[in-house]
């Protein structure tokens, strides 16, 4: 096996075993919060053993960087449990517009005319997710998913800055904070049912850990227009999964606008040969 498939395979595991999380979520009988506490506080173990970053540098753009990751892996878990998973997780991938638009100010890339079209195809999409038979609460899960896009937006923006370990660190830090913000409104963060632990110690260790390990040594044999278009499964199969698990079903204007977005962001990595996330790993 070259080493280029075996990295290909290694990213195709990891956007395998990030879809899991849709079901994941929708499965454990707790409190958004409770779900975010105990997937982030065991993911940070989990992502300090196995990348075993090398010494930190401080600096205020990975403290920034930190910042909107916890609050991206936050309103995931609120999204996930409020709408769709089919819809959190196609919202939430929206980011890729907002780093389309704005790398030029933030990460200084050139914008072009491409991006514009696609950005432009991918909020058309996204318009199709806030129609049909949506309950209020479905609604605010919505936006809190646009929320997390925009959160994992910004997050890559700031990667793009920086060098080294940034994105190790970011992970590890973001996990931690994520933990910490959550665990102010779990008043009994260990009175769970073990089968629901079961599924928590589950998403932290293999769906946030092993998955983010897989993908960043991954990327070190393949392209970061490769890694993007692989890492397409993840949003095809999260759905699938919830589907199959549970019986959700997305409403068919939904599943238009997916369609229309996942178009639009292989359409774009293909046409330019590189990532509009610069091949930056931030899972959900």
């Amino acid at each position: 096996m070259t080493r280029e498939r075996r990295g290909a395979i290694q990213v195709a595991a990891a956007a395998i075993l990030w879809s899991s999380g849709g079901l994941a979520i929708k499965e454990v009988d707790l409190p958004p919060l409770a779900i975010v506490f105990h997937r982030a506080w065991i993911a940070t173990i989990v992502l300090l053993v196995l990348l075993r970053p090398k010494r930190i540098r401080p600096t205020p753009t990975l403290a920034a960087s930190v910042f909107v990751y916890a609050g991206m892996v936050i309103t995931f878990v609120v999204a996930t449990k409020w709408t769709t998973a089919a819809n959190a997780i196609f919202l939430q991938d929206s980011g890729i517009v907002w780093v389309l638009l704005f790398s030029p100010l933030i990460a200084r890339d050139a914008i072009r005319g491409r991006d514009v079209a696609a950005a432009a195809a991918c909020l058309a999409g996204m318009t199709l997710f806030f129609v049909g038979r949506l309950s209020p609460h479905g609604m605010a899960g919505n936006g809190i998913a646009l929320l997390s896009g925009a959160f994992y937006a910004v997050t890559v923006l700031l990667l793009r800055r920086q060098r080294g370990d940034a994105s190790k660190w970011t992970a590890i830090f973001g996990n931690a904070l994520g933990a910490l913000c959550a665990a102010f409104f779990v008043p009994r963060p260990f009175s769970i049912p073990i089968g629901d632990f079961a599924i928590l110690a589950f998403l932290g260790v293999v769906q946030i850990g092993c998955a983010y390990a897989l993908f960043v040594k991954g990327l070190e044999a393949i392209t970061a227009a490769e890694a993007s278009i692989i890492s397409l499964l993840e949003p095809v199969l999260n759905p699938i999964w919830v589907f199959l698990g549970i019986g959700e079903k997305p409403t068919p204007f939904a599943i238009v606008g997916a369609a229309i977005v996942l178009a639009a962001i292989a359409w774009r990595t293909l046409v330019t040969g590189s990532s509009p996330t610069g091949g930056v790993p931030t899972p959900d």
